[in-house]
């Protein structure tokens, strides 16, 4: 247990999770740009959930040592992770709904005012598939059930990340 709660404080750990969400967001863009499928909007939700993971990665491969860092860090891999998992869970929804023509996605990212992503750089937040549409499948499974087992895993290793680093904090 010592180990797991000493992660929070690896530079190594923190690169790894940045380099795990990268390495999703480079497998977007094969998939957009050299498979010729096209993002949907839950797609496009999902791949802003990977940045947040990202970023929060960046950040705690630099501040691991501060507190505030570690906050921020776990902040936003707390918010990727479950935000990505509610929207795979939904996007599949959409997918699986008998009656397509009763769930829709919308056509232009929500994104807020003051950060309109999809403006912003369009290469990787412009969505222009359909949310229905089940265009790839390993095992067996679409894009977004696949993407279920990622954000399933992230927040599987945050939760065991926090309760172990909050018991070592409670031994001490």
């Amino acid at each position: 247990m010592n180990f797991l709660s000493n992660l929070s404080i690896n530079t190594r750990a923190w690169m790894l999770l940045t380099l795990s969400a990268l390495t999703l967001e480079a497998s977007a863009l094969y998939f957009q740009y050299v498979m010729g499928l096209a993002p949907c909007i839950m797609c496009i939700y999902q791949r802003t959930a990977l940045w947040a993971i990202c970023i929060g990665g960046v950040i705690g491969c630099l501040g691991n040592k501060l507190l505030l860092g570690r906050i921020i860090a776990y902040s936003l891999w707390a918010v990727g992770a479950i935000w990505g998992l509610v929207i795979a869970i939904e996007h599949v929804e959409i997918q699986n709904a008998a009656f397509s023509f009763m769930y829709s996605c919308e056509f232009v990212p929500n994104f807020p005012t003051w950060a309109p992503l999809h403006e912003w750089l369009p290469m990787l937040f412009e969505a222009n598939g359909d949310c229905g549409d089940i265009d790839w499948q390993f095992l067996g499974q679409s894009m977004p059930q696949m993407m279920i087992v990622v954000f399933g895993i992230y927040s599987l290793i945050l939760c065991l990340a926090l309760v172990t680093r909050l018991l070592k904090t409670k031994m001490v």
